[in-house]
């Protein structure tokens, strides 16, 4: 029996919406990085690899996590990127140092082998332009290789290669993190927005429709931060569709409180770039709006040492491979309601990254692939997260956190599929010690009838999957939730990622 004040509410009402979900909402990220291509995606010895090297394995669970677009070839990788190097007979291709992450890049898995992963799972690409060492020649050298019909050098060396059709990339991110004094060729926001929209522009005579992303900040914490995205916009707005943002999450000192509630930065942080974007758009006086590419997201423990010993110049050592506990998948589920949350402007975004590097999906060279905590959130989200997105003010009891004061309990939000009347509630219960009773006031839905509740959640916080135990953590169904007289009534475990889903069917 719940205590007064204890009890988390929200009314969902489909006449209150923040917008629709883009479907890019759902990308993900592989960079020449770590293991994620090499004995990640791309293993040619293994025993489930296809004729084109790719680990079929890997491939199954890619689909069953659902992602829509996948960002490539970086990162920090993209500023010394040579897209030339990458193309063509493997045997011909040179092997290059990768100053990005000090290793050896082969360059076995290249341009085409990228667009022969996303053709085999149905992810759109989503290119990116060095903009670090190189700069507006060679982005439409790379755009006129991937995409233009044939009958001109660069499109005919394409056919040359084994693909005849164009590639037809039509998102593009011009560079990366420019801002960040590691990356080659950093620049300022002055030198960078001159030299994204010079790109844009050039990019936009080969293809108007392309959509393009300029780079935002790498963090919020940058001490450039808003003035660098106002810089750049003011450069750029009218050239541009997209400024990206980065932010990663981690635990610090033990204050798992205030790691519960990493959404709270994450939703300020959009809010912020929002306010900053629509600052310029009235400066400018322009009519269009920039939206946001959210295209580098993720619970990453960068204050945690490699557990693996690596020299530099090695070919994909073992970095970045963060195991996930079931506590870092309740804090990832909560990233990802903030993204729902605001649906209207964040249009796309890519977790970071695919595979083995700070990944959902892991591997082991000639071994197997599994699912990571983090896994299970997302493919719910893809799955079930498409529509639009109703506006959920919480009333909420509050818990105290080191970091941002006191914090809801709960986090939340609901997706309708107006076509089927159908509705997916995401929540987050954040107290670590408490079952949280929620009530959800349907008005207006017609959804009333539960077709399953999952939770994702432990009595052990530090559960993981690993190669011994792949199955340890995965969802399992919660009972006792249900409607009456128009109020949707569940109990939300401690610590635990839910999804309710409803629809108007009876059955």
């Amino acid at each position: 029996m719940s205590h007064p004040g204890t009890t988390a509410r929200f009314t969902l009402d489909p006449a209150f919406a923040v917008g629709g979900v883009n479907p890019r909402l759902y990308g993900s990220f592989v960079e020449h990085l770590g293991r994620c291509v090499y004995t990640g995606v791309y293993e040619p010895g293994h025993p489930m690899a296809d004729a084109d090297g790719l680990r079929q394995d890997v491939l199954e669970l890619i689909r069953e996590l659902g992602v829509t677009t996948v960002r490539y070839p970086g990162g920090n990788f993209v500023s010394g990127y040579r897209w030339e190097d990458s193309v063509g007979p493997r045997e011909e291709r040179p092997t290059r140092l990768d100053l990005a992450w000090k290793s050896t890049e082969t360059n076995e898995f290249g341009l085409g082998e990228f667009m022969d992963l996303c053709a085999k799972t149905g992810m759109e690409p989503m290119m990116a332009v060095n903009l670090g060492t190189r700069g507006v020649e060679d982005a439409l050298r790379l755009l006129e290789y991937c995409n233009h019909p044939g009958g001109t050098e660069l499109s005919d060396r394409r056919g040359a290669h084994g693909a005849k059709e164009p590639y037809g990339i039509k998102m593009w991110c011009l560079g990366n993190e420019m801002d960040g004094t590691w990356q080659i060729g950093h620049k300022t926001a002055e030198e960078y927005g001159r030299l994204a929209a010079e790109t844009a522009r050039a990019m936009k005579l080969i293809d108007p429709e392309l959509e393009l992303v300029a780079c935002g900040s790498s963090a919020s914490s940058m001490p450039t931060f808003a003035a660098w995205e106002a810089t750049v916009l003011e450069a750029a707005y009218d050239e541009v569709d997209h400024i990206s943002l980065h932010a990663y999450y981690e635990e610090i000192d033990g204050d798992r409180a205030s790691f519960l509630a990493s959404a709270v930065d994450m939703e300020h942080f959009i809010e912020s770039v929002v306010a900053t974007c629509d600052h310029v758009r009235a400066r400018l006086k322009a009519t269009k709006r920039i939206n946001l590419s959210f295209d580098e997201w993720n619970v990453w423990y960068q204050q945690r040492p490699n557990p693996h010993p690596v020299e530099d110049w090695q070919q994909a050592p073992r970095i970045l491979e963060d195991v996930y506990t079931v506590t870092d998948a309740v804090v990832f589920g909560s990233l990802l309601i903030a993204l729902l949350r605001h649906a209207d402007r964040v249009t796309a975004a890519s977790l970071a990254q695919l595979v083995n590097v700070i990944a959902p999906i892991m591997t082991e060279p000639g071994g197997l692939a599994w699912r990571q905590a983090t896994f299970f959130p997302f493919a719910q989200a893809s799955a079930h997260g498409r529509g639009r997105v109703l506006r959920v003010e919480v009333d909420s009891p509050t818990y105290p956190t080191t970091r941002f004061g006191d914090v809801p309990l709960l986090h939340a939000t609901a997706v309708t599929d107006d076509e089927t009347g159908a509705v997916t509630v995401f929540a987050v219960n954040r107290g670590q010690d408490t079952t949280l009773p929620l009530e959800i006031d349907l008005r207006g839905i017609e959804a009333h009838t539960v077709v399953e509740h999952l939770v994702l959640a432990d009595t052990d916080p530090e559960a993981r999957n690993t190669a011994d135990q792949p199955n340890r953590v995965t969802p399992r169904a919660a009972t006792g939730s249900t409607v009456a007289e128009g109020v949707l009534r569940a109990e939300l475990e401690p610590m635990s990622w839910n999804m309710i889903r409803l629809t108007s069917q009876q059955g």
